[in-house]
């Protein structure tokens, strides 16, 4: 076996490598009779561009918004950059754009939209009455608060002109089809990134528990807006997932096995706050270690465990956040020097909160 640090970032690869666009689309749409348009948003919005061009052997246009940083080389469609996770100007005059050629695609254009992490920061129109500055406010109290990414996306998309399906119905009667890759726990359509172009989940006030749970304080005039700003019912239209948590667990475990771990997927449905979780895997490696097994299975060589999610930080003060790095500074912490035991915690997109790192490993 290779050296515990070189294997951990064989098996980091190999999740990140599920994780990403390449070889993923399985399916094509054939030429419509107008136009092929690709829209997009997301972290990967540019690198899923890039790998659609790879193998749509037509014309396209089209437009995506992705993250400072993560701009990719395309042939035709148009990359714009905005900030991720608080939105700027550049995202909204891009949002806009990328809303106004929906708007005007007709019955015989196709559009196919590319969704992923980070899209609904990146995808940001607020709804006539809403202002910018308000929607920048509740999205930075919301990312400070701890609340859950599903929750948060409920409030996103009720001050939205294109979450919760709003973008699909703009779009229609072109002819829609979704490609996703999904970052969230449970791997709902409807809440990733707010899904802009599938059928919304509840009701558009369900925001309003939210906000109040929160205690995050809005206006009369915004509460009646969300009221008022009601969810559309949509035509049911063709929608593939290329990449899960799952998926990079699994791809994960495989390496793991080749380099001579014993691989346990915990779960792919992780969620909580970030030290709690850290406390928790670090008290189940303890354990493990003292017990010299993990439930039924000996340990006749290295365990390592595997799990996914999304845990929330609740940032206080001049706190930068950082899910990922919480989680291993809480699990050094509980793991008090325990000689060993290695982790690494990452996000598959490639950014752990506000920052430019994907998280952080600790070794013994």
């Amino acid at each position: 076996m290779m050296e515990k640090e070189e294997a951990l970032k064989l098996i980091m690869n190999a999740a990140l490598e599920a994780a990403m666009p390449r070889g993923k689309f399985n399916y094509i749409p054939e030429p419509p009779k107008g136009n092929l348009i690709l829209l997009g948003g997301g972290k990967a919005a540019a690198s899923m561009a890039a790998e659609f061009e790879n193998i749509y052997n037509y014309p396209l246009q089209g437009l995506v918004i992705t993250r400072y940083g993560h701009f990719t080389d395309t042939k035709f469609i148009k990359v714009h950059e905005a900030s991720h996770p608080n939105p700027d100007k550049a995202g909204l005059l891009a949002t806009q754009k990328l809303f106004n050629i929906a708007n005007k695609a007709t019955k015989n254009d196709h559009i196919v939209f590319l969704i992923s992490g980070g899209a609904s920061s990146l995808l940001t129109l607020p709804f006539n009455g809403v202002s910018f500055e308000e929607k920048q406010r509740i999205n930075n109290e919301l990312l400070k608060s701890g609340a859950p990414i599903d929750k948060m996306n409920i409030v996103r998309r009720s001050l939205s002109q294109i979450k919760g399906g709003r973008l699909a119905a703009a779009i229609f009667p072109a002819r829609l089809t979704t490609y996703m890759i999904s970052d969230i726990p449970g791997d709902d359509p409807a809440y990733i990134g707010s899904g802009p172009t599938i059928q919304a989940n509840g009701k558009n006030e369900d925001a309003i528990s939210i906000l109040d749970s929160y205690k995050i304080n809005i206006s009369e005039k915004l509460h009646d807006i969300i009221i008022k700003n009601s969810l559309p019912q949509l035509h049911n239209t063709p929608k593939y997932m290329l990449a899960t948590p799952m998926m990079a667990l699994k791809n994960a475990a495989k390496v793991a096995d080749e380099q001579g771990f014993i691989p346990i997927i915990l779960s792919d449905t992780l969620e909580g706050e970030a030290h709690a979780e850290g406390k928790k895997m670090a008290e189940l490696a303890l354990q493990i270690k003292k017990d010299k097994k993990y439930k039924n299975i000996n340990l006749n060589k290295p365990i390592i465990l595997l799990s996914g999610g999304e845990t929330t930080v609740t940032v206080k003060g001049d706190g930068k956040g950082g899910r990922n790095t919480e989680f291993m500074l809480s699990m050094a912490i509980n793991l008090d020097k325990m000689k060993g035991i290695s982790a690494l915690a990452i996000d598959t997109d490639g950014i752990d909160g506000i920052e430019d790192n994907a998280g952080a490993y600790i070794s013994e």
